[in-house]
């Protein structure tokens, strides 16, 4: 009965191995695809980012350089003088007496808000004092507030898990066969067969493709001449230790179970799969 394992080096990338732990390359391909999905995200993040940025630069100088102060000071008296002493002159200076008054104001207006300062008088003397405080903060000016670390880290906390569950999946991917085996097991055997007699198929083919290449490549070697390496090595075969070979097939370098071509003319290395 023909068997398939150990598979040859060209055969391993196609099939994917469940008890490996490493990313296998059959399964690095929807991997990166996955994480190239993760890419638009990743962009409208940085742009909201930079965004946020700009915004908070420009509040920051419009609060700084678009604060305006106005300030408005007057002085008012006014005082009527009757001399005199005739009854007529008593009753007039009694009567507008009361018209004497002076008032001093002082406004201090901004676009923080505005503070009265003003004393009013009559002809005694009596002064009244009103104020109003300035606002404990700015009303009209706008107070902008740079992201936190923590709000970095929570924006970016959903984006680095759905690239870890990309990573992760191809593990979960794994668990389908098993799955599949448990509910269904004579369509898994099916599929075995079907995965076999495919494997067999390609071998089949893999040999003959392989053959033709061998041939065209000793054509061309003999069309080309040996160089004067193999000729050295031909003569001296002792050297062959130092030359780094490969196999005509695989590419794989030369190992203690790789062979060579018995033919004298061939001297071709060949790995142990594909002996």
């Amino acid at each position: 009965k023909r068997t398939l394992l150990p598979l040859r080096r060209a055969e391993a990338p196609a099939v994917v191995f469940p008890g490996r732990l490493g990313v296998q390359p059959l399964e690095l391909q929807s991997m990166v695809v996955e994480l190239l999905n993760c890419i638009p995200p990743l962009l409208l993040l940085l742009l909201a980012w930079g965004l946020d940025r700009v915004l908070f630069m420009v509040l920051g100088a419009v609060r700084q350089h678009s604060f305006v102060q106005y300030s408005f000071r007057s002085s008012h008296h006014l005082e009527l003088r009757v001399a005199g002493t005739s009854l007529l002159a008593r009753l007039l200076r009694s009567t507008v007496g009361a018209l004497n008054t002076s008032s001093h104001l002082h406004v201090d207006s901004s676009n923080l808000g505005r503070r009265w300062r003003g004393a009013r008088g009559a002809a005694a003397g009596a002064a009244a004092r009103c104020s109003a405080p300035l606002p404990a903060r700015a009303a009209c000016l706008p107070q902008p507030r740079a992201m936190t670390t923590q709000g970095y880290v929570d924006s970016c906390l959903p984006l680095a898990l759905l690239a870890l569950l990309c990573l992760v999946q191809v593990y979960t991917y794994r668990l389908r066969r098993v799955l599949a085996a448990f509910f269904f097991p004579k369509r898994e055997k099916r599929r075995v067969l079907f995965l076999y007699n495919q494997l067999l198929r390609q071998r089949q083919c893999f040999v003959q493709l392989q053959r033709r290449r061998v041939a065209r490549r000793a054509q061309q070697r003999q069309g080309l001449g040996m160089s004067v390496l193999e000729r050295c090595c031909r003569r001296w075969p002792a050297l062959r230790r130092y030359m780094r070979r490969r196999c005509v097939v695989c590419e794989e370098p030369e190992g203690p179970r790789s062979r060579v071509c018995a033919a004298p003319a061939c001297a071709a290395v060949y790995c142990g799969p594909c002996w």
